[in-house]
Order: structure tokens, then C-alpha cells, then sequence
């Protein structure tokens, strides 16, 4: 008798002993649906009364109501008030300014308006807005080489420069649409898409002398291969027109200025790099015309910071932000009061390099005064007046906290809210935990996070998947709170999940990013394997016995087929979601930007085509036929590769679906199955 009870208990315990059950699937599918509305005053949305001293906003309060309060910065008190006392007039705090390259001359008509620029047969014209009399200003556009109708004219009218452009290259990638919903035959989808080494469009800047007629000669020297040619400028007295050149490779950057008179090109800022500008992320250029300056951004230091140039000589007058840490991004520049805010990474030590905080310093480098404290990362919203400012923060692991602080020496004044999460902690949740564990040169910090079943039991064993995406393009692990994160799903099938930032992804030092370069193939994995060693040292709960599952979409795709293939004996089972296989049927600006140009060797090397024979473990393929993303042949491809090597794999296509197909809810549910079968060893959805 007793042991038919402990056996009837046994079959009562929630997840008793198995895992990957229907039961898992059912808890991970509902996983949005049992944190609904279960975090309280996660945002405050301050609505600032006349006078700026005082801000209310709607608190949310158990049972999905609502108090109204007032908030007087000044006296640092708050209260709840009935909602007919509020001012109708309530003012959202602003927006910061978004830089743009337009300014006053920049367009078809001339600053005095007198004249009209326009393009007719690729080359430039002017037309006389009260005479309507026309005159061709240009004779040397061609099919070929057209100018474009990008004009940006001097502030005294009498100078305009036109770019002129060669057209690039003529690639299409064909698409199969199998099954469209409106027709039952199959629908043909073709789009423009270069690929690495491809020509590109070459812009190129022409000046002219609008009362004779006639073009002034500029040599491009300073700029003979641009990739881009981009925040055009006027000086105000109209004697020099300056731009910005990106030169293809990516290696070079020059802020170039031309004399206006005799067309005579020189070199403001002239830097170059013996890897890569990451000139998607890290590229700020303002003109301080009032006082000849440039305020540029620059990783020659080894970290992203801020330096003040002089616009006539081209010298540094001096580094506005230094340090082992880095600018993350301008929030607002104040050319009267000399000062700048940004954000920044690094900046509190101590703190997660990859929390973004916020402060301010003055053009010459002094003053430097941080915004934001708290352990987490920061988002700040100012008072119409900029007197005060709001700071919300978080953690993936600490529910988020708004403070209100003096914007002059960023003093606390009180704390405004903090999320209730008592309804999410009795929902099950359980906070992702955050793991650093030394890097491939035994020194360098690597940071993660750890995603644990809500159900975790660490007398049980978890088989390890790691989520990965390791694009040079950002940082990835999640450093702000959310009640479900999307590894979350995966976590609850059974598995310890992890993710984390090897070298080689973004917002560290430069030399920690460099390691992309020519190196997409690399993908962090010697810290990856470091960090997930160290892990599982330290949870006994973290089981390798079957080795390491992998996933991951687009360039994730691209690196879960790179770990299956370079090591097979630790990751063996893997999904890849539209991968990006071979950077050379990728699309051209991402991938010259990590693997530079020309298109080398290191291209066909590091490619999961090339490299598809040495495939051991389990892995399944994912691409939607509609990919208008990354190349689906990109994939097709690596099965080709593996059918040539004998190799046995899963194929999953999704006919209508874009890139991201494995992110669909077939899709989604197959990469869990796989993941379930392979690592678990159970029937999924059983």
C-alpha cells in the first residue's frame, strides 16, 4: 500500500521526471498569457505642468486601476491627487534632437530663391524661378555617371555643388513564391541585392559657379573610392563646402573640406585604421560653425570617444571624453554653453560594461559629471526646461526603478516608482541570472546570462543550448528587464539556456571587437566554450553529457553551423534559422563591413559551405523561400555542400515565409521538437 501511494504522489507532482513533455510545451506556449499584466509601473510618463517644477502621472495600482500623482521637483515631495485636479495643459517631456544633413541650402532652390536646380538627361540644370529661362550647368553626366539630384547650395547662392554617381552593379536574387494565396500557380519574386564585390554606386561631389556657368574643378584624391559621401556642409561665409568620405574597405574616413573659390580639396580629418571604422554605430560628426570646430568621433584611442577638432587646421584642440570605457551615442550638444550629453558604457566600474549610463562633460574635457548611478542600464527623459530629468533603469534580473534627478549636478531627488513584480514572482517567474567567466586570453571578462526553467529543480539534470547571434554589430545579451525573455520558451522544455557576448561583437574596446575582423567564422566561440565550461563548473545542474545544443537565426544561423562544424565534439546538436552560410551571398554593407574588401581568401575559408564536410552531430536547416534578408541560396547552398559529403541532416523550408522563418509558430515548434529529440532523448509533445 505504501508504495502504491508514493506511486500515486508521484504521478500528482507537477514534472515529475520527464521533461520536453507536452506538459512543457503547453507551460512554454503560455508563457505571455501568465505574466499579462503582472508588472505594475514598469514606465512613468511625466506630463510637466506650466513652470516646470512640478510633473504628474497615472500610477497603476492591483486590480487594473489607476491613482493620479503629483510629483513637485522642487520641494522633492509626491501625492496622489483626484484627476479633475490635473492641468489640462500637462507638457511630455521633449524629444532629443535627431541630427540630420539637411540645412538650409541643401535642395533644388538657391538660399536667395532665386534659382532652381534640376537634373535633365544626367546633367545638372538651372531654371530662372521668375523668368523660367533655363540654362544647362553641366555637360559631363552620362547613363553612366549621372548626377543625381542631391544639390546643396552655398548660403550666398553663388556656388552649388551636385553629386554625380556611377549607377553600381546590376544584381538580382530570384525568389520562388510556391504557394501564393491569391493563385494557384507559383509567383516569380526578383529584387536588387549586391553582393560583396560587387560594384557600388560612387557618389562624388562637383562644384559649380553659378554666374559663369561653368564647373570648378575639384581632384578627388582625398576621395577616389567612396562607399559614401555624406554629411555635406556649408561654412556660413560660403567660402568652403566640407563632407564626409567613407572609403570603400572601410578603412579610411576624412572629413574633407574644398575651397570654394579654386576647388582646391584638403583634409580636415584624415584618419585611417589598419582593420575597420565601424562607421554603421560608432560615426558622429557635428560642425560648430560659430567657432570653426568639428566635434568628431573616433576609436583611435583604442575606446569610442568624443574629440574636438579645429575645422581649419585639422588638429584635435583636445579629447572631449578619455578613458577605458566608451561613448555609446550623443544625446544632445550645446554649442553656446560648450557642453555635451551622452551616453556611455563603462563608465561606473564595477557595473556590467554593456549598462548604459548617462553624463555630461564640456568641450574641453573637464567637468565630466555622470547622470545615472544605479546598478543597470539607463534611460533618461529631461524637463521641458531641462532642469530636471527622469532616469528609469533596470536589470535583466531587478525589475525596473524611476528616479528623479537635478539635470545640474544629478542629485537624487526622490525615487519615483518601482515596478511591482509580486504578481510576476507568484506567476513562477524566475530571473535569468547573470554569469561572467574569463575569455580565451584568461583575462577578459565575458558576460552572459543563464535562463533556468521556472519550474527549476537543481537536483535534476539540464542538457545546455546556448542562443546565439554573435554580428559585430551590437552587444546581445539582454541587460534591461523583461518579465519573458524569448530563450525563456526554450528553457521551459527542460534545458539550461545561455547566451553571451564573445569577442568580436560590439560596444567593448576596440581591440575586443577587432577580433571580427576578416573573422566572422571565429564568432567568439574560444570564449564561448570557455564561458560554458566555467558555467557548468560552477552548476552542477548545467548536464554536457550529450554535448551542447545551438541556435540561432540569420548571422546566429550563419555561427550555429560554424560551432557544429569547427567543434563537433562540443556542440552537437543544432538549429540554424536562415543562416547567412557564405559571406559572399550576402548582401554587401554588412558583410565588407567585418570581412573588408576586396573579397579575399578568408571569404571561401571561413565559409559553412567550404566547411559543411566536417559536420558530426545533429542539425536542422531553416530558411523561408521568401527571405528577402539574406539570400535563401545562401542555405541551399550548404545542403548542397552536405548532400556532396554524404553528410545526413534535417531541411526545413517554409514555403510564403520571410527571413526569421524558424521565429514562425510552425517553425518555432520544430526547432524545439529538434532540440527536444536530440538532447532529451524524448518523443516531443508526447
Amino acid at each position: 500500500m505504501r508504495l502504491l501511494a508514493l506511486a500515486a504522489l508521484a504521478l500528482l507532482t507537477p514534472r515529475a521526471a520527464a521533461q520536453g513533455t507536452a506538459a512543457d510545451y503547453e507551460r512554454a506556449a503560455g508563457l505571455g498569457d501568465r505574466v499579462r499584466g503582472t508588472v505594475l509601473n514598469a514606465r512613468v510618463e511625466p506630463h510637466w505642468f506650466a513652470g516646470g517644477d512640478k510633473f504628474w502621472y497615472a500610477r497603476q495600482t492591483p486590480g487594473g486601476g489607476k491613482e493620479f500623482v503629483v510629483v513637485d521637483a522642487a520641494a522633492g515631495t509626491a501625492g496622489v491627487v483626484p484627476e479633475r485636479t490635473l492641468p489640462a495643459d500637462g507638457q511630455p517631456a521633449p524629444q532629443p534632437p535627431r541630427r540630420g544633413r539637411r540645412g538650409a541650402g541643401d535642395g533644388p532652390r538657391s538660399p536667395d530663391g532665386k534659382w532652381e536646380a534640376f537634373v535633365r538627361d544626367e546633367n545638372v540644370w538651372l531654371r530662372d524661378r521668375q523668368t523660367k529661362a533655363e540654362a544647362r550647368l553641366s555637360a559631363d553626366g552620362t547613363p553612366d555617371d549621372a548626377y543625381t539630384g542631391r544639390f546643396f547650395w552655398s548660403p550666398d547662392s553663388a556656388k552649388l555643388v551636385a553629386i554625380r554617381s556611377t549607377p553600381g552593379g546590376t544584381r538580382k536574387v530570384t525568389l520562388v513564391e510556391s504557394a501564393p494565396r491569391d493563385q494557384l500557380q507559383p509567383r516569380v519574386h526578383t529584387l536588387p541585392y549586391l553582393k560583396p564585390g560587387d560594384p557600388i554606386p560612387q557618389p562624388k561631389p562637383h562644384l559649380f559657379d553659378v554666374s559663369a556657368r561653368k564647373e570648378i574643378p575639384v581632384p578627388d584624391a582625398l576621395f577616389p573610392n567612396p562607399w559614401d559621401v555624406s554629411y555635406e556642409h556649408w561654412s556660413p561665409d560660403s567660402k568652403r563646402f566640407f563632407f564626409l568620405y567613407n572609403q570603400r574597405g572601410h578603412q579610411a574616413l576624412r572629413v574633407v573640406a574644398v575651397d570654394s573659390a579654386t576647388g582646391t580639396a584638403s583634409a580636415v580629418v584624415d584618419e585611417s585604421c589598419k582593420t575597420f571604422f565601424d562607421y554603421t554605430n560608432k560615426l558622429y560628426l557635428q560642425y560648430l560653425d560659430d567657432t570653426n570646430e568639428l566635434l568628431w568621433m573616433s576609436e583611435r584611442s583604442g575606446w569610442n570617444h568624443l574629440y574636438l577638432i579645429d575645422a581649419t587646421t585639422g588638429a584635435v584642440k583636445n579629447p572631449v571624453t578619455a578613458g577605458e570605457w566608451l561613448v555609446r551615442g550623443v544625446e544632445r550638444v550645446d554649442p553656446v554653453g560648450r557642453e555635451v550629453v551622452f551616453r556611455a558604457l563603462g563608465l561606473h566600474p564595477g557595473q556590467s560594461p554593456y549598462h548604459v549610463h548617462y553624463a555630461r562633460v564640456k568641450f574641453d574635457g573637464t567637468g565630466l559629471t555622470p547622470l545615472t548611478f544605479g546598478d543597470g542600464t539607463h534611460a533618461v527623459a529631461f524637463s521641458p526646461d531641462r532642469r530636471y530629468y527622469l532616469d528609469a533603469y533596470s536589470r535583466v534580473d531587478s525589475p525596473p526603478a524611476t528616479d528623479l534627478r537635478r539635470a545640474g549636478d544629478g542629485r537624487l531627488v526622490r525615487t519615483v516608482e518601482t515596478a511591482d513584480v509580486s504578481a510576476l514572482r507568484a506567476a513562477g517567474w524566475q530571473p535569468p541570472e547573470r554569469f561572467v567567466a574569463k575569455g580565451r586570453d584568461g583575462t577578459t571578462d565575458i558576460h552572459g546570462v543563464i535562463v533556468r526553467p521556472w519550474g527549476f529543480d537543481p537536483a535534476k539534470k539540464y542538457p545546455v543550448v546556448e542562443s546565439i547571434y554573435a554580428g559585430p554589430q551590437d552587444h546581445f545579451v539582454p541587460t534591461r528587464f523583461a518579465p519573458v525573455l524569448s530563450e525563456q520558451r526554450i528553457a521551459e522544455l527542460g534545458f539550461v539556456v545561455v547566451k553571451l557576448d564573445g569577442m568580436g561583437t560590439n560596444w567593448r574596446s576596440k581591440a575586443f571587437h577587432d577580433v571580427c575582423w576578416k573573422n566572422l567564422g571565429d564568432s567568439g566561440f574560444p570564449d564561448r566554450l570557455a564561458w560554458i565550461r566555467a558555467a557548468a563548473a560552477a552548476h552542477p545542474e548545467m548536464d554536457q553529457s550529450k554535448g551542447c545544443g545551438i541556435y540561432g537565426g540569420s548571422a546566429g544561423g550563419q555561427s550555429a553551423v560554424r560551432g557544429m562544424t569547427e567543434y563537433p565534439d562540443f556542440y552537437t546538436v543544432g538549429v540554424a534559422d536562415c543562416g547567412c552560410h557564405d559571406n559572399r551571398m550576402d548582401k554587401v554593407w554588412w558583410n565588407e563591413q567585418w570581412m573588408g574588401w576586396p573579397v579575399g581568401p578568408h571569404y571561401a575559408a571561413q565559409s559553412n559551405v567550404t566547411n559543411a564536410r566536417k559536420l558530426k552531430g545533429k542539425l536542422l536547416l531553416v530558411v523561408g523561400e521568401l527571405d528577402r534578408n539574406v539570400d535563401p541560396a545562401s542555405t541551399m547552398q550548404v545542403v548542397n555542400a552536405l548532400v556532396k559529403a554524404d553528410k545526413d541532416f534535417d531541411l526545413l523550408v517554409i514555403p510564403g515565409a520571410g527571413h526569421g522563418a524558424a521565429e514562425t509558430p510552425y517553425g518555432s515548434r520544430r526547432r524545439a521538437d529538434f532540440l527536444v529529440r536530440h538532447l532529451l532523448g524524448t518523443d516531443p509533445r508526447r
